[in-house]
């Protein structure tokens, strides 16, 4: 999960502290959800999902479709 989420910020050329300010966190916080030293909050990951177009379940590694559900 935690390689996805950052493997989707670099595709998209953001730095961390861009999806910090989105999720209202600091740049350390995400930088800790991205190495697995802090858990990911479900809200967290609802809001990762939304904001790159995809299920909770693709970010936690449960299926590689990419495309939300309906």
């Amino acid at each position: 999960m935690y390689r996805r989420i950052r493997d989707m910020r670099e595709d998209k050329d953001l730095l961390q502290k861009d999806l910090a300010e989105y999720l209202q966190c600091g740049q350390v916080c995400y930088s800790y959800y991205e190495t697995g030293k802090r858990d990911i909050p479900t809200d967290v990951l609802i809001k990762l999902a939304d904001y790159y177009g995809t299920s909770v379940d693709y970010l936690l590694g449960r299926t590689d479709v990419m495309t939300p559900y309906p």
